[in-house]
Formats: C-alpha cells, structure tokens, sequence
C-alpha cells in the first residue's frame, strides 16, 4: 500500500505548478539531479519547494516531472513504464530576476538536456466523465475568505506543497490552509479547488475526469467511501501510475464499479456523466536513466 501511496501523492502534489503562464523558456543557473532514495516501508514524505531563488523536488518520478514540465495531467503524458517509477531528487537555483512562474520551462530544458527527454504530441478521442453538478446542487460548503491570502501577490509568494504518508493514509499541504487528507475511508478536503478535486478523482476511475462544474471558488467537504470502495481506489491509482499489480490484487476489482465512486459522490451533490472529449497528449519518445552531470 505504501507503493500505491507515493504514486498518487506524486500526482496531486505536481498538480500544485501545472496551469501557470510563462513567456520564455529559461533554465536554472545550477540544478542537481540525484536519484531519490528507497521507498520507506513504513511513513515517508515528498513535496515541492520554492523560496525565493531555491527551488526543491523530493521523490518525484520521470514521468511526474514531465508532466509537471508541460503543465499537464496524468493522464496526458505517456511514457515508458520505467519512467513511472525510477524517482529523482532535483535541487536547482533559479536565475535573479526570474519567478515561480517560469519553474516548469526551466525544468523542460533540464529534461532535454540532462535526461535526453523527446516527445511527440498527439490529440485522440477518449472516453472520460465528466463531474457535473447535481440537480439539487452541491452540497459543499465554500471555504471562508481568507483576506491576508487574497491581499498577497500569488506569483511572489513561496510553494511549499508537501505530502506524507503512513500506515494510517496520506495527507497533502497546498498553499497555506489548503489540504486534504485520504484515509480511513473518507476524504477530508479543505479550500479545495474542482480542478484539483477531478484531478484527484482521475486517478480512481477508468477514464479521466474532466472538471464541468462551473464552480470556480474553494470548498471545504469530506467525501465518505466504504472499505471495500476506498481499497479498490487506491488499486486504481496504482494502475493508472502504470504499477505491475499482481493478479490477486486486480481481482479484488471484479466486485468495484466507477458507479460505486458516483454514488459516493451524490452525497456531495455531484454526480460522473460518461462522455467523450479530445485530449491532448505528449508521448515521451526517448529518456536516460541517468542525469548528465550540470
């Protein structure tokens, strides 16, 4: 379970960079690529780190940093399976005058320099669900306002989004009040955005899902789910990491459903419509396993 954890902690924390705006593509002045230590068998944490001209990765896969790279969601980057689990550390020194902003082009030219990272784009038609609002309305309470947060300049402020996990389920930190929480068969959300929510509903279900609900502010809710649900969810997360599950542990999905996901969800007042809608996609080519020195 703890392997399970750190690919779907991996995804909602390099959520935190992808939709930023940038209109050059500048490097780091220094960066240093490690690769990360072992899985911990019991507690261990991950994150992302940037203050001032610092900037810190801990325990993101290849294919985490790609995705962070060209702002995109799990499920629109392919890769090599490999690239799923071989995990590395990057600490790197941003240039004077440059922001947080311009983190992700900085990592695209660390990909393609030092990890020899080529792709190709293609858009195709997928299934995916939509989240859409139910008829009677959410049923999420908004998060209060938070004037101090609304007053401060977003591109100045530091990112310091960590996740830690344990026998007891994970928790992941956003910005400063923002958090949620997955374990003991329930999700505790707190100044949550929609996008963030799908984003973390993907990584449950056998299609992505594509935030429709026209809700554009933060909500605090916790989502209940049974044992057997919240189980089958969290096989679900490793699969679509690309995780080599043994077969025992793909049957224990015979009996699970995206409907069971979507009756959870109708206490929330939401509800999953199966749809179809192009995505785009970036198709990772070629990588090295090994960094080049900086």
């Amino acid at each position: 379970m703890t392997a399970i954890r750190s690919v779907l902690l991996a995804g909602l924390v390099s959520g935190m960079l992808c939709g930023q705006t940038a209109p050059a593509a500048p490097r780091f002045e220094v960066a240093s690529i490690r690769p990360s230590a072992p899985l911990p068998l019991t507690k261990f944490s991950m994150g992302v780190h940037i203050d001032g001209a610092q900037a810190r990765f801990e325990y993101f896969s290849l294919k985490d940093y790609v995705r962070i790279a060209y702002r995109l969601k799990h499920f629109q980057v392919e890769t090599p399976e490999w690239m799923a689990s071989q995990r590395f550390d990057i600490t790197a020194k941003l240039p004077d005058g440059t922001g947080r902003d311009q983190v992700p082009e900085m990592l695209q030219t660390l990909l393609t320099e030092r990890l020899g990272v080529k792709f190709h784009r293609e858009t195709k038609e997928f299934p995916v669900f939509a989240l859409l609002v139910g008829k009677g309305g959410p049923l999420i309470k908004e998060s209060p306002p938070d004037p101090a947060a609304e007053a401060s300049d977003p591109g100045q402020m530091p990112i310091s989004v960590a996740a830690v996990a344990g026998p007891q389920g994970s928790t992941i930190t956003f910005e400063p009040g923002s958090y949620f929480q997955f374990g003991d068969d329930r999700f505790e959300a707190k100044k949550l955005t929609m996008e963030r929510f799908a984003e973390m509903l993907s990584r449950f279900t056998e299609r992505p899902v594509v935030n429709m609900t026209d809700l554009k502010g933060r909500y605090d809710f916790t989502l209940e789910v049974t044992h057997e649900q919240y189980r089958g969810m969290l096989i679900r997360a490793a699969i679509a990491a690309g995780v080599n599950l043994p077969p025992e542990a793909l049957r224990l999905l015979d009996s699970e459903s995206d409907n069971s996901l979507a009756t959870a969800l109708q206490a929330l007042g939401f509800k999953l419509e199966s749809r179809k809608a192009p995505l785009d996609l970036l198709v990772v080519d070629h990588a090295e396993k090994e960094a080049t020195e900086n």
